[in-house]
């Protein structure tokens, strides 16, 4: 994808960056216990918090030229969010989200590689991190099937997490 909203595409997704009214997109994507259960805070997300994230997303990609980006499924629907994006300034941290309906059909592992490719390949950094909840086994597999290796223990806002890494020289040869 070249247009300026248009960021990456698989067989299945297209990244694409977000248009400025997206903030309801990003509060339905988080409005459930069940999508909101490992994130900090651990709790449906409201309209402001949506339009908080939404703004931190722009002001993102505007400083480092990556960020989470809009997630639209094969037949052109919103299916979450994904995407590389500063962890404390120090670090890039690889996170995604996914709506619901859209689980278990291996879009997060398609998403998490398909990212892992273009940052190494447009030279980002040396490496990246991600965090999950301990519970969250879907995403340690997610992780692992990309080559990511476990850190260890982090908190982050109070809430226990693993830490994982992958870096340009450690990535799992590509077929």
């Amino acid at each position: 994808m070249t247009s300026e909203r248009g960021i990456l595409k698989t067989p299945r997704l297209a990244f694409v960056m977000w248009d400025e009214g997206d903030a309801a997109l990003v509060q339905q994507l988080h409005s459930t216990m069940a999508t909101t259960r490992y994130l900090s805070g651990n709790a449906p997300w409201s309209l402001e918090k949506a339009e908080e994230r939404l703004r931190g997303w722009f002001e993102e990609q505007a400083r480092d030229g990556t960020t989470k980006y809009k997630l639209i499924g094969e037949d052109g629907s919103f299916i979450g969010r994904a995407g590389i994006s500063r962890f404390r300034s120090e670090e890039f941290e690889l996170g995604y989200s996914f709506r619901e309906e859209a689980w278990g059909k291996g879009l997060a592992t398609e998403a998490a590689s398909a990212l892992a490719d273009w940052f190494f390949e447009r030279q980002f950094a040396s490496g990246f991190i991600a965090f999950t909840h301990p519970e969250n086994t879907a995403s340690q597999r997610v992780l692992a099937k990309i080559g990511m290796r476990e850190r260890g223990p982090i908190r982050i806002d109070g809430m226990p997490g693993l830490a994982f890494e992958l870096t340009a020289d450690g990535r799992p040869a590509r077929p």
